[in-house]
């Protein structure tokens, strides 16, 4: 892993220093802009010194901490601290929400093959699969928070309210959280559907049946589980897409999360910002990775690990 996060940071800080733009030049006024007065500014950022110098001081002052914004000269860890909630909150809720209703949509296709209701999950599927984030957020917008009035339209709680009030905080993510779960949803409900026809023409199925067992605890007990190992491997696998999403879905319904913090550094050149979080994310899909090998002696104790 710690090699993994080293390619990361590397890659990814050649990406920023070589991308075109110069932050010198947009923290200072362009009417007041001098010879000395730019060189001043970009002493003062370290942005003179040799790249290889420049990512080694990064890198040190990100993980001591000492690593402060550009644009705001707080240091990005307290400004990630302040971010991360939010991200982290409709993180949770998209997976939760893919996963409840991408597997009660396979497992209904599954136990009903190449019937209507297999057809209609197939449609919800490929709708899913296709389906732009940004399209399908300005839609429910434009149905839920304007013409309906039933959800707040952006935003994460009320106006004036700094707290962390779930029952306050419950519409304001109802519309992100669909959307950023719905392709989650159609990724499970697909691995489910297979995963599942293919278990229940197993002989132990069979087995189950003649000893006079009930159809759901057929299903839910004996099939459901075997088919889990599929979806455990695309849970660790989507979260760079849910990562993504966010950003997309946080600045359509202005959320104050990593995402729009993201995109907001990225117009602004802030380098020690956009460094940490593409850091931290890429953190977060390899500690998703870790947790998915774990979980697979959960769901299957035939495997066992050295």
């Amino acid at each position: 892993m710690i090699p993994l996060v080293i390619g990361v940071s590397a890659l990814s800080y050649a990406v920023i220093i070589f991308a075109p733009g110069d932050p010198a030049t947009l923290l200072v006024d362009r009417e007041q802009m001098t010879a000395e007065t730019y060189t001043a500014m970009r002493i003062e950022l370290g942005l003179d010194d040799p790249a290889p110098v420049r990512y080694v001081k990064t890198m040190r002052s990100l993980f001591t901490g000492e690593l402060r914004s550009f644009r705001t000269k707080q240091r990005v860890v307290d400004t990630i601290a302040e971010r991360a909630p939010a991200t982290l909150t409709l993180g949770v809720l998209a997976i939760i929400f893919g996963l409840v209703f991408g597997t009660l949509i396979g497992v209904a296709q599954a136990t009903r093959p190449y019937s209507r209701l297999d057809d209609l999950g197939t449609i919800l599927s490929l709708t899913g699969f296709s389906i732009p984030h940004f399209w399908f957020a300005l839609m429910l917008i434009m149905l839920f928070g304007v013409r309906l009035h039933w959800l707040p339209p952006s935003g994460i709680r009320p106006i004036g309210s700094s707290d962390w009030n779930p029952i306050a905080m419950a519409p304001y993510l109802v519309m992100p959280t669909i959307v950023l779960g719905t392709g989650l949803l159609a990724y499970v409900a697909r691995f489910v559907r297979s995963s599942m026809l293919e278990a229940l023409g197993q002989d132990y199925i069979r087995t189950a049946r003649a000893k006079g067992l009930r159809e759901r605890i057929v299903v839910l007990r004996h099939a459901l589980r075997n088919s889990l190992l599929p979806v455990i491997t695309i849970v660790g696998f989507i979260l760079p897409l849910l990562i993504g999403g966010a950003v997309i879905v946080e600045n359509v319904f202005a959320l104050p999360g990593m995402g729009r913090l993201a995109v907001d550094a990225v117009f602004a050149r802030d380098y020690p910002v956009i460094l940490t979080v593409t850091i931290f994310s890429a953190i977060a899909v390899i500690i998703g990775n870790l947790i998915s090998d774990i979980l697979y002696a959960v769901a299957d104790p035939r495997i066992r690990y050295g």
